[in-house]
């Protein structure tokens, strides 16, 4: 059942972000290109999200836990540091190049378009790469103790 919740959820959100038009990189990097010729369309979409997050968060949170997981596996880390800004770089310089960022690029591969496997290739190799490559955060620093693969719980 789990796993047919998540497909759902999954096909619901990459359903989402095609009708949005976050799938289409033009309409993105239009968005993107605020001293240039800049499109505001995403801008409702966002806000749009941000509204159904503000709500959704509320009501989903105030349960004791969620309906098919033992507990919510919420962030506990509260400071921002250098990992964290370096990661939001890296990430908005790839959604500023490409016009993609993880979900529209997983989403459009639905159309088959061989750019949008490239992308979703090329973020992979970068995951894993940064994986290999990161150094550990201490579990204090993380604001949790390690769990067995020594990742904050």
């Amino acid at each position: 059942m789990r796993a047919w919740a998540s497909l759902g959820a999954g096909l619901l959100f990459g359903g989402g972000l095609a009708v949005s038009g976050m799938t289409d990189t033009s309409k993105v990097l239009g968005f993107l290109d605020v001293f240039g010729a800049w499109d505001p369309d995403l801008a409702f979409v966002m806000g749009g999200a941000l509204l159904v997050t503000l709500i959704g968060f509320r009501w989903v949170l105030s349960a004791s836990a969620p309906r098919m997981a033992e507990r919510f596996d919420l962030p506990t880390a509260t400071e921002t540091d250098p990992r964290l800004l370096s990661g939001a770089a890296l990430f908005g310089i790839g959604w500023g190049l490409y016009g993609y960022c993880p979900g529209p690029a997983v989403a459009a591969l639905a159309y088959l378009d061989w750019q949008a496997g490239l992308f979703v290739l090329s973020m992979l190799a970068g995951m894993g790469l940064a994986d290999r490559l990161a150094v550990p955060v201490p579990a204090s620093a993380a604001g949790g103790p390690p769990t067995g693969d020594g990742q904050p719980d």
